[in-house]
């Protein structure tokens, strides 16, 4: 297991960077899922528009 360790006044930090890995993965994927979402909102307007 990957560890980082962040000092920060007298507070110390481990960060575990497989787990800050897969929430990073799963941020881009909602991301990813919002856009299309837009995209698909955007097609139907201009469906209705017609």
């Amino acid at each position: 297991m990957k560890t980082r360790l962040i000092i920060d006044g007298n507070a110390v930090y481990e960060i575990d960077e497989e787990c800050e890995a897969c929430l990073r993965g799963r941020k881009l994927f909602l991301e990813e899922e919002k856009q299309k979402e837009k995209v698909k909102e955007k097609e139907q307007n201009k469906e209705e528009q017609k």
